[in-house]
């Protein structure tokens, strides 16, 4: 949904008046037992650079012995990207990845030609009461790597790198932007930033390419004479200069990059350049054809009947 904010008089213009084509609403879901707040794709607009999903989970809070459980599921021809703000989520896959999910880390999951993950929340937060917030991704891979070798990566949150801009805290998550580049491997030209922004800081929107949003997580921002609260994704247009102001202390997430190289289809888990590719995909999940996860072979969530 896309839904244009009155002006503000609040709202000073900035120095060069940013164009935000687009305004996304995020629409609420439920997942594995927590709701999200899901941002792409939309009938507004269906990626952002290679981006194809945005979900905001969460924040949540659970009764003690309770959690989230996404059962195993597969991904053809895309990567998972999970960045948390608060909580834990444990992974697994068919690689025989085991990994706890902690704040501040990035973690990229390259499904390429086939893998299957689960997500879960550990015995340990379970017992004490969990709490769950953050950012999943998918990114669409170039034609040429759809069919790659499926990896798990694990970046901790003291290797990512961090500057500042006016004021604004900056986390560059995967990608490059500010000048500064993450060891996060990706496929594309890409960015994915974090931004912390004080009450009235002020932050430039990168440049360098050609398709950029913002989303709102919390706070508020003004850009050029428009104030925007959170859950709202700005999508700005090509060539435009967008400069962010903080109304009052908030945190944005940055994406961007380089158009993808064709349409992209998406069918529940499984997004491909190819129908066909996806079609196979369907009868690999229903024959049993993917590989298991060792430790959580038990459980898997079933295709869906459309």
């Amino acid at each position: 949904m896309s839904v244009r904010p009155a002006i503000d008089p609040l709202c000073k213009p900035c120095e060069s008046t940013p164009a935000v084509e687009t305004i996304i609403e995020a629409r609420p879901r439920d997942l594995g037992g927590v709701s999200v707040r899901r941002i792409l794709p939309s009938s507004a607009r269906r990626l952002v650079g290679p981006f194809i999903f945005f979900d905001e989970m969460g924040p949540a809070r659970f009764p003690k012995g309770q959690g989230i459980d996404v059962r195993p599921h597969p991904h053809i021809n895309l990567a998972t990207v999970t960045y948390l703000f608060e909580g834990e989520i444990i992974h697994r896959d068919s690689l025989g990845s085991h990994q706890a999910i902690c704040p501040g880390a990035i973690n990229w999951m390259t499904a390429g030609r086939g893998i299957v993950h689960s997500e879960r929340t550990g015995l340990e937060e379970r017992a004490r009461g969990a709490s769950l917030h953050g950012i999943q991704l998918w990114v669409a891979l170039p034609k040429e790597h759809e069919e790659a070798a499926p990896e798990f990566h694990h970046h901790r949150a003291e290797a990512l790198p961090t500057l500042e801009q006016n004021g604004a805290a900056i986390r560059v998550l995967a990608g490059s932007a500010y000048g500064t580049t993450s060891a996060v491997k990706t496929f594309s030209s890409l960015f994915y930033v974090e931004a912390v922004m004080p009450a009235h800081s002020e932050l430039a929107v990168p440049s360098e390419h050609p398709e950029r949003a913002a989303y709102i997580v919390e706070g508020a921002v003004c850009c050029g004479r428009e104030r925007f609260e959170a859950h709202r994704m700005l999508v700005f247009s090509p060539g435009s200069a967008p400069k962010l102001r903080a109304e009052r202390d908030s945190k944005i997430m940055l994406i961007g990059g380089a158009p993808l190289d064709g349409e992209r289809h998406i069918w529940w888990n499984f997004v491909s350049s190819s129908r066909e590719r996806i079609e196979q995909a369907k009868r690999d999940w229903r024959e049993r054809r993917f590989p298991p996860i060792a430790g959580d072979e038990l459980e898997r969530v079933p295709l869906p009947q459309s």
